[in-house]
C-alpha cells in the first residue's frame, strides 16, 4: 500500500508538468485600435493570425456584428467561409471614424518569433477595403511598439496583460 501511494506522490508533478508543456501557454493582450476621423459609417475591422506562409490560420477578434457585411472583408471572408470559425465569442461592436476601441486577444507564446503576424483589415460600407491596414509581426520588440495603420486605423497598440 505504500509503495503504491509513494509511487502516486511521484507521479502527479510529472502529470502536472506534462500538461503544462503539452497544451503550451498563451498571454493574453490589451488590444487598442485608434481610428483616423474618416467619414461615412463604422469600420468593421478583422484581427486574424496570419502564418509564416501569408495565410489565415485564426480569427482572434471581429469588431462589426452584422454578418451581412462580413464579405466586404474579402480575404478573411474567404477564409472564414472555407473554416465557419464559430465567432460569437470574440465578436463585438464596429468602430466608427476617430473612435477608439480595445479588446483583448490571446496569442500562443510558441508562435512568437516563427514568422507569425497579426493582420488589422478594415471596411467601411461603400468605400475602400484596406487587407493589411495594419500588420504587426509576432516579435517581442514589435508588440512592444505601436504600429501605423494605412487606411481606417490610426494606429494599434498592444499591451500584455500580467
Amino acid at each position: 500500500m505504500k509503495t503504491t501511494s509513494l509511487k502516486f506522490l511521484i507521479l502527479i508533478p510529472f502529470l502536472a508538468f506534462s500538461s503544462v508543456t503539452a497544451f503550451g501557454q498563451a498571454t493574453k493582450y490589451k488590444c487598442m485600435i485608434q481610428m483616423n476621423a474618416y467619414q461615412g459609417k463604422e469600420a468593421y475591422v478583422i484581427i486574424s493570425l496570419i502564418n509564416p506562409k501569408g495565410g489565415y490560420e485564426k480569427t482572434l477578434s471581429v469588431l462589426g456584428t452584422d454578418k451581412q457585411w462580413y464579405n466586404t472583408l474579402k480575404d478573411w471572408y474567404k477564409f472564414q467561409a472555407k473554416t465557419k470559425e464559430k465567432l460569437s465569442a470574440i465578436t463585438g461592436a464596429s468602430v466608427g471614424g476617430g473612435d477608439r476601441a480595445m479588446r483583448t486577444i490571446e496569442i500562443e507564446d510558441s508562435k512568437l518569433g516563427k514568422g507569425y503576424k497579426l493582420r488589422f483589415e478594415s471596411a467601411v460600407e461603400e468605400q475602400k477595403y484596406h487587407v493589411t491596414d495594419v500588420e504587426i509581426p509576432l516579435t517581442a520588440e514589435a508588440l512592444a511598439e505601436r504600429a501605423e495603420g494605412k487606411g481606417y486605423i490610426r494606429y494599434v497598440k498592444l499591451n500584455a496583460i500580467k
